[in-house]
């Protein structure tokens, strides 16, 4: 199956004026940081003296441009995130490139977060390409787990190094055969699959491929092309209003409100908010009526999710940073206690017993770890046997929290859904939480 399918009946529903947030994850030396230097350079989006400026004798090397911390350089790697902004005719894009390494998984956890697509790249010389029954790596599945566990909306796969075998067209054939096998076991959807060269530029910005339209048999546009007509991630309109406070204009501070009331500003987590709606207030129970909803300009209009608003309700409603404006009907009720996958990310391993701060929204509230379920294994997410996480581990933990929260499983949003571990001492984060 090769995927050829273009999806303009997709994208014509889609939000593609949006900038798209994507990110490159594979295996170490699969060539991510070359792929995203070709996507800058064919772009036009490097100057020609930065171009000079990556130079290693006498050619242009890609991934020089990306690779940003010296450690990178000097080791050859990638380390942490480098996020790099390039823009089409058609659309912005913003590419955090995202670590290969096994002990970098927790960098790659944050970046897939909040991304909107993500580009898997495959090295095909590195796998037994001739070979229909091929294995894949263990890091291609790890990274393909993981952002399909973090809802990455849109996943591609470029089959990339396509230049340097024998048969090229074997070699795709056979490699999106396993990849395809592997998707559908693990229950992932694979937006597109793509053959490129990141070296050459081969089906990277351009469907130029050494003169051959149909290389490796492949009749698809090329990734960009593929990138340009990706939606981004969906605002949670579908689920009830919920509006975390982030912070509380007192009515002194501007005397904007003909109420004299105070406004809650913050960002529409999920739902969407109009003046008239009855609202309620977590954790104290209390409701109002809204009266106004203000844009960020201080004009008056209704707000839908992922856009920022200040709320101004009917009566005075003793409300604090942190806590949340919720539907007065269909919003999630307090839980004490969560069933959760945690990526953990600390040096310190999660064992039972430890207490953490968890952020949810603007709110924090003192967490205990009450049981270790289950490992993941990253490369198979099978659950195994275990009584602690160690770093870069996921795995199944029960928290009981010393105060309620309102939470959604992950699954039904990303945003109430999601929560952040900060170690009480040295103040580091040490997990993110997917709510199950």
């Amino acid at each position: 199956m090769h995927n050829d399918k273009h999806f303009s009946a997709k994208s014509s529903a889609s939000n593609t004026q949006t900038a798209l947030r994507f990110i490159t994850c594979g295996s170490v030396d699969d060539g991510k940081s070359t792929l995203i230097g070709r996507l800058l350079v064919d772009t036009k989006a490097v100057l020609q003296d930065h171009l000079a400026g990556v130079q290693r004798s006498g050619e242009t090397d890609l991934a020089l441009l990306t690779d940003g911390l010296s450690a990178e350089r000097e080791q050859g790697i990638t380390i942490d995130v480098a996020y790099r902004y390039f823009n089409t005719e058609a659309r912005k894009f913003i590419i955090g490139d995202a670590p290969g390494h096994e002990q970098y998984t927790r960098n790659m956890v944050t970046a897939a977060s909040s991304a909107d697509a993500a580009v898997v790249l495959v090295d095909a010389i590195k796998l037994d390409w001739a070979n229909p029954d091929l294995q894949l790596l263990p890091q291609t599945r790890r990274h393909s787990l993981l952002v399909n566990l973090l809802r990455v909306p849109s996943i591609v796969f470029a089959i990339n190094k396509l230049d340097a075998v024998a048969d090229a067209t074997v070699a795709y054939k056979n490699i999106a055969g396993a990849l395809n096998k592997f998707a559908q076991e693990a229950g992932i959807t694979v937006t597109a699959m793509v053959p490129v060269s990141a070296l050459k530029g081969w089906n990277v910005v351009d469907k130029e491929n050494n003169g051959q339209p149909d290389w490796c048999g492949y009749t698809g546009p090329s990734l960009l092309s593929i990138l340009e007509d990706l939606p981004v991630t969906p605002a949670e309109t579908d689920v009830a209003f919920s509006f975390p406070v982030q912070w509380v204009e007192k009515f002194h501070d501007s005397g904007v409100t003909t109420q004299g009331r105070r406004v809650f500003w913050g960002r529409v987590a999920t739902g969407s908010i109009e003046p008239g709606q009855t609202v309620k207030v977590f954790p104290s129970g209390q409701t109002a009526v809204v009266s106004q909803v203000l844009s960020a300009t201080r004009q008056p209009q209704g707000k839908a999710a992922g856009h920022s608003a200040g709320i101004v309700l009917d009566r005075e409603v003793d409300v604090s940073r942190g806590d949340w404006i919720l539907a007065a009907e269909g919003a999630p009720e307090g839980q004490r206690q969560l069933n959760t996958t945690i990526a953990w990310m600390d040096d310190e391993p999660l064992v039972a017993g430890r207490l953490y701060w968890a952020l949810h929204g603007h709110r924090w509230v003192k967490v205990k770890v009450q049981r270790v379920v289950h490992r993941l294994n990253v490369n198979t997410l099978a659950e195994e046997e275990a009584t602690e996480l160690a770093p870069n581990a996921i795995g199944h933990v029960t928290l009981a929290l010393q105060e309620p929260l309102v939470t959604l499983p992950f699954a039904q949003s990303r945003i109430l859904g999601a929560l952040v571990l900060v170690d009480t001492a040295s103040h580091k984060t040490s997990g993110a939480v997917l709510v199950n």
